[in-house]
């Protein structure tokens, strides 16, 4: 006769996390979306208002529950995604924002006439448009902060924002949370985009949200504007320089071997256009320092603003 005990089957991982707090009631999680999104589309505008002078409009969208890994899956890929931590909150917060909106916001602070601004294109965030991305998800953080008022008033700790489809995969041997995605619409410029937040169940059941206080809303900050302006002045922009060649006939070019010479068109000084993302912004001509092919400006093409604008799109 075995002295062994036979073994007790596993519990649901549902019903644990129901009875340890840990996944909630579908009416009490929904309340608690539905609130925390409704200081979301107060607030929020007001802090891109004051900070940038846009405006943007909030609306709820609906909440899901599940996974936090699914959840996060199931978002649109053209996205990207920030992960954070609230000190005596939650080490486990997933902010995802449409990379339309990030590019729309580009376009209107770098002085593009709003009824001029089309829908942009599904893409990942060029390396400057990353950096203006941080300080969107900043503001995003800060809207959660005040309205959980986590014990303490510590300030959200955000990871560098990445593209949906770079996000890490978790590890197998780590026990995925029960969590919730609270979504919602944000609009700019007439261009609509979504962002969402991803918070574990188990601390959102403990919180009560509530409305920050209201506050005098400063003048409008060039904060954005100068930093972004910075990044812009420092990042490296591939030149590429065209000459025109003397015209040959079709015979005479399908016969070209190795070694061949085709001469400049311009007998005098040689025209040079340089151009960059096939953008014309100067007239130069050809010249030589030492060892060195050179092109001497002559000319500019582009303003400064109408330069600018181009290179970052």
């Amino acid at each position: 006769m075995s002295n062994l005990s036979p073994q007790r089957p596993a519990m649901d991982p549902v019903l644990l996390a129901k009875l340890t707090g840990r996944f909630g009631d579908r009416a009490t999680i929904e309340k608690l979306c539905a609130s925390l999104s409704e200081v979301y589309r107060e607030f929020l505008p007001d802090v891109f208002k004051s900070e940038t002078g846009l405006d943007i409009a909030v609306a709820y969208i609906g909440c899901s529950s599940g996974y936090k890994n699914d959840l996060i899956a199931d978002l649109d890929t053209n996205v990207t995604l920030v992960e954070a931590t609230l000190r005596n909150w939650s080490q486990n917060i997933t902010f995802s924002c449409g990379n339309s909106f990030v590019i729309t916001l580009m376009e209107n602070l770098l002085g593009a006439a709003s009824d001029t601004i089309e829908q942009p294109a599904d893409r990942s965030l060029s390396v400057i448009e990353l950096e203006l991305a941080v300080m969107v998800f900043e503001k995003i953080a800060n809207v959660l902060r005040s309205a959980v008022n986590a014990p303490g008033g510590f300030e959200p700790s955000l990871g560098p924002p990445h593209p949906h489809e770079l996000r890490a995969h978790p590890s197998s041997d780590m026990a995925d949370e029960f969590a919730s995605a609270i979504n919602m619409s944000i609009t700019l410029s007439g261009i609509a985009s979504e962002f969402s937040v991803i918070v574990p169940q188990a601390p959102l059941l403990k919180t009560q949200i509530s409305a920050p206080k209201a506050t005098n809303q400063s003048a409008k900050s060039t904060e954005w504007t100068e930093q972004l302006t910075e990044q812009v002045h420092r990042s490296n922009v591939t030149l590429d320089a065209k000459i025109r060649l003397q015209d040959l006939t079709l015979r005479t070019i399908s016969r070209l071997a190795p070694g061949d010479v085709i001469p400049f068109r311009d007998t005098g000084d040689v025209r040079v256009e340089v151009s960059a993302n096939s953008k014309e912004l100067y007239v130069c001509e050809f010249g030589r320092s030492g060892e060195n092919y050179t092109v001497r400006v002559k000319d500019t093409i582009s303003s400064d603003d109408e330069l600018i604008r181009h290179l970052m799109n």
